[in-house]
C-alpha cells in the first residue's frame, strides 16, 4: 500500500484577523472555505482560490493580543514564503497592483522561473510563479 494525499495546507499565525481576511479575501480574492464564527472577528479561517488552500490563525488568544505586532514575530515571518502557482505572473503584477498592493515588477529567476514577490500584512512574503523559460546553465548557481 502507498501514501495517497490530496493537498497541503499552510496555517499562518496572524496579528490580526479582520486585517488578514481583508487582505486574503477582498484584495487577492480568496473564499472562506470554514471559519470558527461567522464573523471575521474569527480565530481561525481557511481559504481557497482556484486549488490553492491556505489557514488563518490569529497568533493571540481573545484578549491577549497586545496594542502592536510583536517586532520578533513578524521578523520571524520573513522566513517563510508561501509559492503559488500563477500562468500570468505580468497578469498578476496587475492585479495586485489595481488592488492597491506594493508589489515590485515580476522578474524571471535565474533557473527560469517568472515571479511577482510582495508581503500580506503580517510579512509572510507571497511569491505567484510560474515556469518562464528553461533554466539557464550557469556553473555558478
Amino acid at each position: 500500500m502507498s501514501l495517497q494525499l490530496e493537498g497541503v495546507v499552510t496555517l499562518l499565525q496572524v496579528f490580526d484577523m479582520p486585517t488578514s481576511l481583508r487582505f486574503y479575501r477582498d484584495q487577492l480574492g480568496f473564499e472562506i472555505v470554514s471559519r470558527s464564527q461567522p464573523t471575521d472577528e474569527c480565530g481561525w479561517a481557511w481559504l481557497r482560490l482556484g486549488k490553492a488552500e491556505i489557514m488563518l490563525n490569529t497568533a493571540y488568544d481573545d484578549g491577549e493580543r497586545p496594542t502592536s505586532p510583536e517586532p520578533g514575530r513578524v521578523r520571524a515571518h520573513r522566513d517563510t514564503i508561501l509559492y503559488f502557482g500563477c500562468p500570468d505572473v505580468d497578469g498578476a503584477f496587475a492585479f495586485v497592483r489595481s488592488r492597491g498592493i506594493e508589489a515590485k515588477e515580476p522578474e524571471t529567476a535565474w533557473y527560469g522561473m517568472r515571479q511577482l514577490s510582495f508581503r500580506d500584512p503580517d510579512g509572510y512574503e507571497i511569491c505567484f510563479q510560474w515556469r518562464a523559460s528553461e533554466p539557464e546553465t550557469d556553473s555558478k548557481h
